[in-house]
């Protein structure tokens, strides 16, 4: 088997395609910019090249052999690709094409993750983009090991800080949320002593949010709750928010999108007196790692969402 048709030029790829699609050889070297003498000596090399005659010269023109055809529909084929390629790469550069994997805490994903997504897709709708909702922990291991671009959170403590670059976020405010017809849905400045008696759903031990209203129980000077189901899970909570009389407490966007028309799931946020405060999280980037343009572009976007009057200026 012969390899000579690998060892083809682009140029003269492009020079059978040409003689193919025009049938003339005059024709041909025009499209190419070539003058005719330079096209006929550039098909008698790559004929010499190939052994095979590629076209067969008529009265009324020229005809590709079995060869010729051949070869002419693998360099459109060529020529499409590299097409292709270069409008892929052009994308890929400006951020209008591509793969981005984001992370992030419950609250930033729907705050501020999903709107600048939206923005995003709305001018690079071929852009690919996979959104994990993790703890932080997760989130800043992936981050360093490669499976995220970004990532909202917090570092977690025991990793190093200098592994990342860290820009300010906002502190999450949580709500105790329960169903709209719940024993204490209507009741105005609640004192958190008033909840210890009910069931509690709540993220696992150490968890943020968990951690907060903890702390504000203290602060408060109110026992703790007994009865508490640990998950993770969102739609665990909205069952159990929608069956029984239990609270949960969850980031304020969280708690907007479930209470708020759009959803309907008839969950309602308690009217608390303490309000109960979860330390700033951050948007994150692996130091030693440089984002793709469109990996750049979103982090610019959540940005915008997360602090409007400082990425403007203002």
């Amino acid at each position: 088997m012969t390899d000579a048709p690998l060892r083809l030029k682009p140029v003269q790829l492009r020079l059978i395609a040409a003689i193919d699609a025009q049938r003339q050889l005059g024709l041909a070297a025009e499209a190419m910019a070539m003058t005719q003498p330079a096209a006929s000596r550039m098909l008698r090399e790559i004929e010499a090249a190939v052994g095979a005659r590629l076209f067969d010269r008529h009265a009324r023109g020229m005809e590709p052999t079995l060869i010729g055809r051949a070869l002419a529909r693998r360099a459109r084929g060529l020529e499409q690709e590299m097409r292709d390629l270069a409008a892929e790469v052009d994308q890929l550069r400006s951020g209008r094409g591509g793969v981005v994997r984001v992370g992030a805490v419950t609250g930033a994903s729907v705050g501020y993750v999903v709107p600048a997504i939206r923005q995003l897709k709305a001018a690079a709708p071929d852009v690919e983009v996979y959104v994990d909702v993790e703890p932080s922990d997760v989130l800043a291991r992936g981050l360093l090991a490669g499976v995220y671009d970004l990532a909202l959170g917090r570092i977690p403590p025991g990793m190093d800080p200098r592994e990342f670059d860290a820009v300010p976020g906002r502190p999450e405010i949580v709500d105790l949320v329960v169903r709209r017809d719940h024993p204490m849905a209507s009741a105005r400045r609640l004192e958190l002593a008033e909840l210890t008696p009910y069931d509690w759903v709540m993220q696992s031990p150490g968890a943020p949010i968990r951690v907060a209203v903890e702390t504000a129980f203290v602060d408060a000077g109110a026992r703790l709750p007994r009865s508490i189901l640990n998950t993770p899970s969102l739609l665990v909570m909205i069952a159990l928010l929608s069956s029984s009389t239990a609270i949960a407490a969850m980031a304020r966007e969280m708690s907007d999108l479930l209470s708020g028309p759009e959803v309907g799931a008839r969950l309602a946020p308690l009217a608390v007196r303490e309000e109960i405060v979860v330390a700033p999280y951050h948007m994150l980037t692996a130091r030693r790692r440089r984002l793709s343009p469109v990996a750049e572009r979103l982090r610019a976007l959540v940005l915008d969402e997360l602090d409007p009057p400082h990425r403007r200026g203002g």
